[in-house]
């Protein structure tokens, strides 16, 4: 069994569902259909996979953006979902998310002081005078002059705007942080002063992020652990060094090939994968991968592949994959 196993974890996610209805029809979508997972004190879990496959909605499920359709979700041992709106706004104070475009998730109206200091505001955290030290204190953190906490969101570029998205989901001084692709609307250079702002803050916090995104060389750089999602699955979990270095499942070898290698000297083959993403209203039966998995066998279509420990540390659902007869990683 792995290290992890004898480990507490911070955030235990368990056979996570979250169908959404389709307008006027009987059909569901299911975005998330089955997804579990640990976070770690301290760590960093990196959820990678392709644009719709579910990534984002795990994020909001897990702090309850949006409402779970079944599953559990514990935070520090505490069931969230069966929580109050009063109950869980207590425990809001320890798990906060940044958002993916630092345009619109800031309100243009208000000034950066209220922007930041709005969480203070809502649980009632310190007078005036004290908000607008901690709003000083925060810029101070993300690399910003707090002389700027009386501008307006317009007034500054989409870097800066992302790091007042931070400072505001520092305030209450959590311990978890959903990072739902906070740098994929920034330029290239601007994503990098981003991330590692993010390592800083986490070493200097102990903070332990959620970090999704589908830029995979930004995941390689700040994850400790990767999972990696296909059509509302988790098909694979691993150490970041080690799944970069050796993939097991044929989805994340695919995946991984699109990589560039910044070496014109260095050639990687690449994986085509063919045919479309099927649905998620209606999903292949057994592996829903199998329909584009160049490795798939007729078993594949039968048996539905169940998320295993396939070595130490290793999680793969895959039917191929030589340790998979091993126990189901989540019990």
């Amino acid at each position: 069994m792995s290290v992890e196993a004898n480990r507490v974890p911070l955030v235990r996610v368990r056979d996570l569902v979250k169908h959404f209805p389709v307008e006027n029809s009987d059909d569901v979508v299911k975005a998330v259909d089955g997804v579990s997972f640990d976070i770690f004190d301290g760590e960093t879990l990196g959820l990678v996979g392709e644009s719709g496959c579910g990534k984002s909605t795990v994020g909001r499920c897990v702090i309850r953006l949006i409402e779970p359709t079944s599953g559990t979700v514990e935070f520090e041992g505490q069931e969230i979902n069966g929580l109050s709106s009063r109950e869980l706004q207590k425990l809001r104070r320890e798990m906060q998310i940044i958002f993916q475009d630092p345009y619109a998730s800031l309100n243009p109206r208000l000034s950066i002081f209220s922007i930041v200091s709005e969480p203070l505001k809502i649980h009632k955290i310190g007078s005036k005078s004290d908000r607008r030290d901690r709003v000083a204190e925060l810029l101070s953190k993300v690399g910003l002059d707090p002389r700027y906490m009386s501008r307006y969101p317009h007034e500054f570029s989409g870097g800066q705007r992302q790091r007042i998205g931070i400072a505001r989901a520092l305030a209450l001084n959590p311990k978890l942080i959903i990072a739902d692709e906070p740098v994929s609307a920034l330029d290239v250079s601007v994503q990098a002063q981003v991330v590692n702002l993010m390592q800083d803050l986490q070493q200097d916090l102990g903070l332990a992020y959620l970090f999704i995104s589908h830029g995979l060389a930004v995941v390689e750089h700040i994850s400790v652990r990767v999972a990696v999602m296909y059509l509302g699955k988790v098909v694979e979990v691993a150490d970041s060094v080690e799944l970069y270095r050796e993939q097991r499942h044929p989805y994340t070898k695919a995946l991984l090939s699109a990589i560039p290698i910044p070496d014109p000297s260095v050639r990687r083959e690449r994986i085509v994968l063919s045919g479309d993403v099927p649905t998620p209203i209606n999903p292949p039966s057994g592996c829903r991968f199998r329909t584009r998995c160049p490795v798939a066998v007729s078993e594949c279509a039968q048996k539905e592949p169940e998320l295993r420990e396939t070595a130490p540390g290793r999680f793969s659902a895959c039917l191929r994959d030589e340790g998979y007869e091993t126990a189901p990683a989540f019990a």
